[in-house]
């Protein structure tokens, strides 16, 4: 075989996304408490940049107010963001001091003297060097520190546990692997393989011992267990011992409780009531007695000591109802991030050639890298409003009726609709969110695609989803729907769809099956 080693020349045309123009991209796909990190990070980092809040509290922004519906269309500039575009930034400058020609001097237009260019980059550090209070550092320090992880919380209380050091040590190494739920996953045998080098390797029997220490003596009861049988079974033996804290009713349930979780867990979880109760000689009541009782177990033993909170979601757009022109109007909700602009003393400084060249140079990089940004938030703010448009126009009898009336609306009808590319609107409503009459729901919600009834009507998937749901609702607990007939259900209302098509929402909707829906 030979290996040779030469050079060739070849003529050809690639397509390349320039830096800036994937970055575009990323902010369109950006929620607004994305963007707004985004945003502050670069203020942080480039002086050029600064905010221009609105002269009365609670203003909208000029954005904000180009309200959506049908008559944004005119506002709303049409045009794509080009690649290099904020390489023009100082033509942009230029025509920028054409338009507010007193911009420049309206800080200083009153002083008796001129600043020197020294002045300007101290003003940009002096609230930072003063020691006057910063609204950043003052959020950071009134924020609440984190809270201890589950195993540093578990440790804590193992530390405390009256145990042989031996033991200590490997109850240690066990805790390591437990998981956020609770429960330890990991088998003994590698946990025993990992145990830290230089530790001696325990037994088997050591570390089964260590884990029934760290099952018993660790609280809430139930965490280390291996399984749903186990971690229940550790929560019945502590409530057991703990007599004094039960009524009589429940210390003469405890017993049946127990048997049924070791021995008729698979007929529980299927919901067959009737059969558990002949295995176990008792009446029905007696078992539903002790399912209510049950309830006072957990699936997650772990989840009392860390709670998660909820995320917090922010709107990107508000829409209302404008009783006047009985239409529904949107504007986007960007109070918090403000109307971007250069700041126009940097930018002096910038064409000034009585500067030193290295000042000039620092202050157009970072003019270039802020105008670019402020293009490509406006870019964003006139993609999200077109779209928004089109779903505020095209999903009325949602906003009037609810969502059983949404409409199909793929994304491609949108992108033909306003002449972009699908990419382009996929990468719009990802993430974002409207606040609505109808409460704070998800914009990609709005794009699915349908079916139409019997009376040549359009529904979307989501609607179907929404009737189905309804009917499930409703129905009788003690005969639950089979998939079957909650499809001649929706076909009574106008929708026919094949029962596989039913089970799959319905398992889409976290909705058991009628069997296990079934109450006795």
């Amino acid at each position: 075989m030979r290996f040779d080693a030469s050079q060739q020349m070849r003529l050809g045309q690639h397509m390349k996304l320039a830096p800036r123009m994937i970055q575009s991209m990323e902010i369109l796909q950006m929620a607004a408490h994305e963007l707004e990190e985004r945003i502050e990070q670069e203020l942080e980092s480039n002086v050029t940049l600064e905010v221009m809040e609105p002269d009365i509290e609670g203003e909208r922004t000029t954005a904000e107010n180009a309200q959506v519906g049908g008559v944004a269309e005119g506002r709303v500039e049409d045009r794509p963001l080009e690649a290099g575009e904020a390489a023009d930034d100082f033509e942009r400058l230029d025509s920028y001091e054409q338009s507010n020609p007193e911009a420049l001097e309206n800080e200083y237009s009153a002083s008796d003297s001129t600043p020197s260019r020294d002045d300007y980059f101290e003003r940009a550090t002096r609230t930072r060097d003063s020691g006057e209070p910063d609204a950043k550092s003052e959020a950071m320090a009134n924020t609440a520190a984190r809270g201890a992880s589950l195993i540093e919380q578990l440790l804590d209380q193992w530390r405390m546990a009256e145990v042989e050091e031996s033991l200590r040590r490997l109850g240690s190494q066990i805790i390591s692997f437990i998981e956020d739920d609770g429960y330890l996953r990991t088998d003994l045998a590698t946990i025993i393989d990992r145990m830290p080098a230089g530790m001696e390797r325990p037994t088997t029997g050591a570390m089964s011992l260590a884990l029934r220490a760290v099952q018993l003596l660790l609280e809430p009861a139930g965490v280390a267990a291996r399984d749903v049988r186990e971690a229940l079974l550790l929560q019945i033996d502590s409530m057991a011992a703990h007599k004094w804290a039960l009524s009589p009713q429940e210390r003469e349930r405890w017993p049946l409780i127990r048997r049924i979780v070791a021995d008729y867990l698979e007929d529980l979880s299927q919901n067959r009531l009737p059969k558990l109760a002949e295995k176990l000689g008792v009446g029905v009541s007696d078992v539903k007695d002790a399912i209510e009782q049950m309830r006072r177990l957990s699936m997650a033993p772990a989840r009392e000591l860390v709670t998660e909170s909820a995320g917090v979601i922010f709107p990107d757009a508000i829409v209302e109802f404008d009783e006047e022109e009985d239409r529904y109007i949107a504007y986007l909700a960007e109070s918090r991030i403000g109307n971007l602009r250069l700041n126009q003393e940097y930018a002096k400084m910038a064409r000034d050639r009585g500067v030193p060249k290295p000042t000039r140079e620092f202050l157009k990089r970072n003019i270039s890298n802020a105008a670019w940004l402020i293009d490509a938030v406006e870019q964003r703010r006139r993609t999200l409003l077109r779209v928004i448009s089109v779903v505020v126009d095209a999903q009325r009898d949602y906003f009037d009726y609810g969502a059983a009336h949404l409409r199909p609306l793929p994304m491609t009808q949108v992108a033909d609709q306003l002449g972009i590319h699908v990419a382009t609107v996929s990468r719009a409503v990802a993430d974002k969110y409207l606040q609505t009459p109808r409460g704070v729901v998800p914009l990609r919600g709005f794009f699915s695609g349908g079916t139409q009834t019997e009376s040549g009507e359009d529904v979307s998937w989501n609607a179907v989803k929404a009737a189905l749901k309804e009917i499930i609702d409703v129905e009788d607990k003690r005969s639950p729907l089979s998939d079957e007939t909650l499809a001649e259900k929706l076909k009574e209302r106008g929708i026919e769809i094949a029962r596989r098509t039913v089970a799959k929402y319905r398992d889409q909707l976290n909705v058991p099956s009628a069997r296990l829906r079934k109450l006795f």
